[in-house]
């Protein structure tokens, strides 16, 4: 006589078969079995002062009420990034203690790398307050030796290095409940920072630190840091350079116990074909070569993430991996129209769910350098004169993902040709992100959840008639996807028009 764990499973397999023989080549079937918990930090944003090549963090800030500029605010609480870094290039030469005290004695500074000058006026208190205007976490890169870059030891303004004690230093200032120096600024709270990078491109170029040096210096700063508090999470550079392979294996093996993630940058990821439709405006005329090559690029996201997760081995359990950069490089160097064209969606589209689908190790990842004026590789574009900011189509996909997405993943064991889909579950919900990477050619659905009854669904859709529909100050929410219920028939069955990327529900019982 079976017992009752027994028939539960026979039955469960018994139904998963059935499901298994009812679907066909244009069925998507989906293993509801959960695989890992997605991270609520995976859909991360990136801020960097960007000097005089982007009106970026200052441009974010309104000097006439002397705060964040109240369209910035709401738009960046609409996408609802799950981290916000701040950093980049600029921390190698940023002096924590520079952005904190009263505005009126903060000096002026030299953007080393990207010109012009900084004021300032967005500091320690000022990021964390946005961050937290927009329920995003605080994520700081630390000026980490300047990444081993020694001229920043001796310009004309002074030593832009940082050591592990100033690290530390900021640790104690924003996480340590006693911190006078915090309480003088005006915050008697701790603003509890948890998440932190050591340094930020910390391989590339010549004149940066190799293995060994940025390993031992990892090593260093995280012992200073976590005995300030031993609850903040840490996030190492495990990128190759120097003509060596990734570093991410030997970091871990000699600094693991002090990390909790590893960071790569998804960087160069610029045209490979000769002739390639994706310099200049060729795209232009050549609009669906153009999404081939934007497709075969995405290929490049797949390889780059299964060989991190390869080499990391058996400390993938514990330490995820953080792609805290990562966009496509196309020339002009920040500049393509493509990227405010549905066409550049493909990309993103696809980017985004290679990272959900390696969720169990993917926890923090980026498609693009977030906000500014001029770059088209932001996610959020901030209109001038102050008033409007809008989202690249990067953003838009981003936000639709984050939104309408469940709490752990799921397989999809079978699905028709031409989708590209991620797949993730809560309770008795399965949400699927769904993009046709075909320019032409919609593709009909039904959908079937093994050992699962599906009752009804509804779509989120992002499907523009012309592929080259593109965003602008004068037409901000050109890419605002349109809610459907799915037809109550049986099966449930969709139409995904030619290049549309959909965020799906489906209720099954």
């Amino acid at each position: 006589m079976l017992g009752r764990r027994e028939f539960l499973q026979q039955t469960a397999a018994l139904a998963i078969a059935q499901s298994a023989r009812g679907a066909d080549a244009n069925t998507i079937v989906v293993n509801p079995r959960p695989l890992f918990d997605i991270s609520p930090l995976l859909y991360m944003q990136f801020m960097e002062p960007l000097g005089t090549t982007d009106g970026s963090v200052e441009a974010a800030w309104n000097y006439d009420t002397d705060a964040w500029r109240q369209d910035f605010i709401d738009v960046v609480a609409d996408l609802a990034p799950g981290a916000i870094r701040f950093g980049g290039l600029y921390s190698r030469y940023q002096h924590w203690r520079e952005g904190v005290g009263p505005v009126a004695s903060r000096p002026l500074t030299r953007n080393y790398v990207w010109g012009g000058k900084e004021a300032n006026r967005v500091g320690t208190h000022e990021f964390v307050d946005f961050c937290r205007r927009v329920k995003a976490e605080p994520l700081y890169c630390v000026n980490f030796l300047s990444d081993g870059e020694q001229r920043y030891s001796a310009m004309p303004q002074g030593n832009r290095t940082g050591d592990a004690k100033e690290a530390a230093d900021w640790v104690s200032y924003v996480n340590d409940p006693d911190n006078a120096e915090r309480r003088r600024n005006g915050s008697p709270e701790p603003l509890n920072v948890k998440l932190w990078q050591l340094g930020n491109e910390t391989s590339y170029g010549s004149v940066t630190f190799n293995k060994d040096q940025s390993i031992a210096h990892t090593i260093e700063f995280a012992r200073a840091m976590k005995a300030r508090d031993s609850s903040i999470r840490l996030i190492g550079w495990g990128d190759r350079g120097h003509g060596e392979g990734l570093w991410a294996k030997d970091l871990i093996d000699r600094a693991g116990e002090y990390l909790d993630f590893v960071a790569i940058h998804m960087m160069g990821q610029s045209p490979r074909r000769p002739n390639s439709a994706l310099k200049g405006l060729v795209y232009q005329q050549e609009p669906e070569r153009a999404w081939e090559e934007l497709l075969e690029l995405s290929n490049a996201v797949e390889t780059r993430v299964s060989e991190l997760e390869s080499v990391m081995g058996p400390h993938n359990g514990r330490i995820g991996i953080a792609i805290t950069e990562g966009h496509l490089s196309l020339g002009p160097r920040n500049t393509h129209p493509i990227l405010f064209e549905w066409l550049s969606s493909v990309y993103h589209a696809r980017s985004l769910n290679i990272y959900q689908r390696h969720g169990a190790q993917v926890k923090i990842a980026t498609a693009a350098d977030f906000e500014g004026t001029r770059w088209t590789n932001n996610a959020v574009m901030i209109g001038v004169p102050a008033g409007k900011s809008y989202l690249m189509p990067v953003a838009s996909i981003a936000r639709l993902f984050k939104r309408y997405n469940g709490t752990q993943g799921v397989a999809v064991t079978a699905q028709p040709s031409g989708l590209d889909i991620a797949a993730s579950r809560s309770g008795d919900k399965i949400y699927l992100h769904v993009a046709n990477l075909q320019f032409r050619g919609s593709v009909e659905t039904s959908f079937s959840v093994e050992g699962m009854k599906v009752t009804g669904g509804r779509t989120w859709a992002i499907a523009p008639d012309n592929l080259r529909q593109f965003v602008s100050l004068d037409q901000p929410d050109v890419f605002a996807p349109v809610e459907r219920s799915i037809p109550d028939q049986s099966p449930l069955k969709w139409r995904f028009p030619a290049g549309s990327v959909t965020a799906v529900e489906l209720s099954c019982a």
